[in-house]
C-alpha cells in the first residue's frame, strides 16, 4: 500500500508555479464569432492571449487580440474536423483529455482554496516572525593597507603611530585592490574573509588599527575598523516575493496532505511501486 507524498521541494515549486490565468466565463460572457454555427466566447479570446504563444505578449494590445483570434478560429476549426472524423471517440484521445481536466481541476483548486486566499497580511505576519526569530549578526567596516613583506607593514604602522592619515596611507602604499578608494572594505561578516584577516579585524575596537602586522596569503596587512554594527535585516520589499513562494508551497503541502488523508492512493503496478519507493522512501504506509 502507497499513500502519493511529495518526492522532492522541486515537485512542490512546479505545481506552485502553474498557471491560473483562465478567465472564467460569467453569464455575460458575449459570443464574439461563430465556427460551424457553434458560438465563439470572449472569454476564450481572454483565455487564448494568456494562454498562447508567449511571443504574443511582445505585440501591441490591438495586434495581440487579432494574433489570439486568429489562432482561436484555427483551433475551433480543427477541432471541429477531429471531432467529425472521429477522433474524439479515440480511447488514448479520451484518456488525455481526463488527464487534461485533472490537472485543470488540480490548478484551480489550488488557486481557489490557497492562492486567492493568501493576503498581504499573511505575507507580512510571516515577514515579521522570520525577522523576530532571527539574531542579528555583527559586521564589521574596515580599511588596511596591503604590502608585500613584513618590514613594509611595520614601517606603515610606524607612520601610522606618528599621525600619517590611514586613507592616504592606503592610497599611496597600498598594493590591493581596495588602495585606490582608501583601502574601504566595505562591511562585512564573519565568514567573508580569510581567517587571519577576520580574526584580528572583529578582535579590534572602532577607530583603531592592528599594532601588529597581520599575514595572510596575500600578503602583511594593516587594518582599521571605521565602524561595528548588527547587520540590518532585509526589507520586507527584498524578500516579500520570496516569502509568498514559501507561505504557497506550505499552503500546497498542507492542501495536498488533506486530500491524502482522504483518499487511499494504491499502486498497483508493482515496478512502478518500487521505483516510487527508492525516489521517496519515506513515502511508504
Amino acid at each position: 500500500m502507497h499513500r502519493t507524498k511529495p518526492l522532492c521541494a522541486g515537485l512542490v515549486a512546479l505545481a506552485v508555479s502553474l498557471s491560473f490565468g483562465a478567465a472564467a466565463q460569467d453569464s455575460e460572457d458575449k459570443v464574439i464569432a461563430t465556427v460551424g454555427g457553434k458560438p465563439v466566447y470572449q472569454s476564450e479570446l481572454t483565455f487564448a492571449e494568456t494562454d498562447l504563444d508567449p511571443q504574443f505578449s511582445r505585440l501591441p494590445a490591438e495586434q495581440r487580440t487579432a494574433a489570439a483570434l486568429s489562432a482561436l478560429l484555427d483551433i475551433k476549426l480543427m477541432a471541429q474536423q477531429a471531432e467529425n472524423s472521429g477522433l474524439g471517440k479515440d480511447e488514448a484521445f479520451q484518456r488525455r483529455v481526463e488527464f487534461l481536466r485533472d490537472r485543470a481541476l488540480h490548478n484551480e483548486f489550488f488557486k481557489t482554496r490557497v492562492v486567492d486566499s493568501l493576503t498581504e497580511e499573511a505575507v507580512r505576519e510571516r515577514y515579521d516572525k522570520e525577522v523576530a526569530a532571527t539574531p542579528p549578526e555583527q559586521e564589521v567596516r574596515a580599511r588596511h593597507i596591503l604590502v608585500d613583506s613584513e618590514e613594509q607593514a611595520k614601517a606603515v604602522v610606524t607612520e601610522l603611530d606618528a599621525g600619517k592619515d590611514f586613507i592616504e596611507l592606503a592610497k599611496e602604499k597600498s598594493t590591493g585592490p581596495s588602495g585606490p578608494q582608501g583601502g574601504d572594505l566595505g562591511y562585512f561578516t564573519r565568514g567573508r574573509m580569510v581567517p587571519e584577516f577576520e580574526e584580528a579585524a572583529f578582535a579590534l575596537e572602532t577607530g583603531t588599527y592592528t599594532k601588529e602586522p597581520v599575514k595572510t596569503q596575500f600578503g602583511w596587512h594593516i587594518i582599521k575598523v571605521e565602524d561595528k554594527r548588527d547587520t540590518p535585516p532585509p526589507s520586507f520589499d527584498q524578500v516579500a516575493d520570496q516569502i509568498r513562494r514559501v507561505l504557497l508551497q506550505e499552503e500546497y503541502l498542507a492542501l495536498l496532505q488533506e486530500a491524502r488523508d482522504a483518499v487511499e492512493v494504491e499502486v498497483t503496478d508493482e515496478e512502478l511501486q518500487g521505483l516510487l519507493e527508492a525516489v521517496n522512501p519515506q513515502g511508504n504506509n
